[in-house]
């Protein structure tokens, strides 16, 4: 049965058809499927209706073509093979005015072609039926598009939590209850979501339609489609397969045809294993492929999916404080050796803060969601180091605290100082953690110390500091810093209390000071600042 020309509307289950009570239809010839739908309603007398059939209709007849003479001969096996030919979905014969009852050739003719054949009372008009069915298609496009509708707004919200890409494929797979994958440019999973198919053939045809519609990929020359593709929508919707059934059972594509320039598709699909596949290519420009693989294919599915696309395009996609060209070149010049005051112009400030972000809900922050928060903060300048996601934001962007993330924000300062506001924004970041505040900021302002000449501060700080390993210095800064507090100050060092305590002793002891002495503390502060 060939594929029917389908309108833009849903198609209406025949059984939906049969269950209303007020048309009285009874199907009596033909299986009994309950995956058959019609696409509209159609009379016609005419002895071959083909020439005016589309394809999905529920032909409705009143039997006036046949002739008397056509008792068990082959005009009904003509005539139903013609409507199966055309694709018809199922056959409805009127009884009266013309026929007492259907011919029973007619009923061993749909039985044999399984055409479902039903049988429409005196009372029921066609027209009657064909209002049905138009009444059923509307409940259908109101049910779809309150569908798309929801998952609209769910897909939205899951774009709007801290983990967003991984939010928004757990909403699209449940929404078409299937398995959600995000491909890097390099073709590998970034992020999944759902149930992963078994087969190994599924995951691989899927990989294969990522690589179609990636903005790297090419199709060689003479139009031939990569194995594994399906029917491909490209740019203006000019790219098109023919489908020939292989073999194994799947949907494999013959050839492809496309506009003169051949510009990459933007989605393709394919059918394997029972299982419908889509790819569709993020519009950054950077590779990102989101790929679907469902049980069933709904009418609303592919919008559903296409929001998805469009969410994850905009969290993948690189924020633009600045152009790429001006970063490539301040990168390129940092690496040949100018100085960062040098290059600072070319990302966009005169003056910076750095910002240490930790994620509260995953160990290992991922590249996306490090990119997720940059565009939250106002910056592409980004760095994932090990637990920690650092910052380089322009001074005249004020960070805010982002949901899901903690935060150390260094003072502002000249291009020149980076290193030192990156130090900052650690300390920042401890504090924060150890305080569970969702933002915290380095502290800049004048104070007595400021009094001293930095030289001399730096030398006294220097012998006062000499006894003490990196390790004993940055746990006695984080335990003055948290008012002497043992709890806070390991989870500040990521430590257990007691090592805290062992530290600390042995700082007093390697001092020869007294720790709880308020002068004490106040010139080994003034010291560790200076550190």
């Amino acid at each position: 049965m060939p594929d029917p020309a389908v309108p833009p509307t849903p198609p209406v289950p025949l059984a939906a058809l049969l269950a209303r009570e007020d048309l009285g239809l009874r199907q009596i010839a033909g299986p009994s499927d309950p995956s058959r739908v019609i696409h509209w309603a159609h009379t016609s007398e005419m002895a071959d209706p083909y020439p005016y059939l589309l394809g999905g209709e529920l032909l409705l007849t009143a039997g006036v073509h046949i002739p008397e003479a056509a008792g068990s001969g082959t005009y009904f096996d003509a005539y139903v093979s013609r409507v199966v030919a055309v694709g018809g979905a199922a056959l409805g014969f009127g009884v009266a005015p013309v026929h007492d009852t259907v011919p029973p050739a007619l009923v061993a003719a749909c039985e044999a072609y399984a055409l479902p054949l039903l049988e429409v009372p005196p009372r029921t008009t066609f027209s009657a039926v064909a209002r049905a069915v138009w009444q059923l298609m509307a409940q259908a496009r109101h049910a779809e598009l309150r569908r798309v509708t929801e998952a609209q707004q769910s897909l939205a919200a899951a774009a709007s939590r801290p983990d967003p890409v991984p939010s928004v494929l757990r909403q699209l797979a449940q929404r078409v209850e299937g398995w959600a994958v995000l491909y890097g440019p390099d073709g590998a999973e970034v992020a999944v979501a759902g149930r992963r198919p078994e087969e190994g053939r599924v995951r691989e045809a899927l990989a294969g339609l990522a690589r179609i519609v990636r903005p790297a990929a090419t199709v060689p020359s003479g139009g031939s489609a990569p194995a594994g593709s399906g029917a491909i929508a490209g740019p203006g919707g000019r790219a098109a397969f023919a489908a020939a059934r292989a073999p194994s059972g799947r949907t494999s594509p013959a050839t492809a045809t496309y506009p003169a320039s051949r510009p990459t598709p933007t989605s393709a699909t394919d059918t394997v294993a029972g299982l419908h596949l889509a790819a569709y290519s993020l519009g950054t420009g950077h590779g990102f492929v989101l790929g679907v693989a469902a049980p069933h294919r709904e009418p609303g599915d592919h919008t559903i999916a296409s929001v998805a696309a469009v969410l994850l395009s905009l969290l993948t996609g690189e924020h633009q404080s600045g152009s790429g060209a001006a970063r490539s070149s301040a990168l390129v010049r940092l690496l040949l050796g100018a100085p960062a005051e040098d290059v600072a112009p070319l990302l966009g400030g005169a003056r910076w803060v750095v910002v240490h972000g930790r994620s509260d809900t995953h160990a290992t922050p991922d590249p996306v969601a490090a990119s997720a928060l940059g565009a939250a903060l106002g910056s592409p300048l980004i760095d994932v180091a090990r637990d920690v996601v650092r910052v380089l934001l322009p001074a005249d962007r004020e960070p805010a605290p982002q949901p899901g993330w903690t935060l150390g924000v260094s003072a502002p300062v000249e291009s020149r100082e980076w290193p030192v506001a990156d130090v900052q924004a650690g300390r920042a970041l401890a504090r924060a953690r150890a305080t569970r505040a969702g933002l915290v900021r380095y502290g800049a302002r004048p104070a007595l110390a400021d009094l001293v000449p930095e030289a001399d501060a730096d030398a006294h700080a220097r012998a006062l500091l000499a006894p003490l390993a990196p390790a004993l210095t940055e746990t006695l800064r984080s335990w003055l810093s948290l008012h002497g507090s043992w709890d806070r100050t390991a989870v500040a060092l990521d430590v257990h209390r007691n090592t805290v305590r062992q530290r600390i002793a042995k700082c007093a002891a390697l001092l020869e000071l007294d720790l709880d002495d308020p002068d004490v503390r106040m010139e080994l502060w003034f010291a560790l600042r200076r550190a």
